[in-house]
């Protein structure tokens, strides 16, 4: 439904010679300065050669967090099934990833709302193994359900 966030969007970011890699999945974290931090998460992944041809695919998990930064902005629908829509927040998180092909690697995950800077971007980048898919995908026009993210930040 146009107007609403929900789970289950299809991300994607581009290789320097064109190969892709999409990720689904979601996960939690907990962003507690100067102490462990807490971490779960995954789901599936898959490569793609630069003429689109599958390269792989499997299951990835968040192994670590990194680091989760609030960025101002506020969302641009008014309907949450995801969380309560007042702790919808922008930002940029990082965190560890493992591959279930036994490569490892960085997942970024940027969220740009209503008001954040336009020095955000909107979706994901990703490392695997010696590759950097270094150039998000843009999201398509609504209603498409790709390369979109939100962070809900929870007291």
């Amino acid at each position: 439904m146009a107007g609403t966030v929900s789970a289950g969007g299809i991300p994607s970011a581009l290789a320097n010679d064109g190969s892709k890699i999409t990720l689904t999945g979601s996960g939690t974290f907990r962003s507690n300065p100067g102490n462990p931090q807490e971490v779960t998460g995954g789901g599936t992944w898959a490569t793609f050669a630069p003429g689109g041809a599958p390269a792989g695919s499997g299951k990835y998990r968040v192994t670590r967090f990194v680091s989760f930064t609030v960025a101002p902005g506020t969302p641009p629908v008014p309907i949450d099934n995801i969380g309560i829509f007042a702790n919808n927040r922008g930002g940029l998180l990082v965190v560890k990833i493992a591959y279930s092909d036994g490569s490892a690697g960085l997942l970024t995950v940027s969220c740009h709302l209503v008001g954040t800077p336009d020095s955000v971007f909107e979706g994901i980048t990703a490392t695997k193994g010696f590759v950097d898919y270094w150039n998000r995908e843009a999201p398509p026009a609504p209603p498409g359900n790709a390369n979109r993210t939100t962070f809900h930040v929870l007291g």
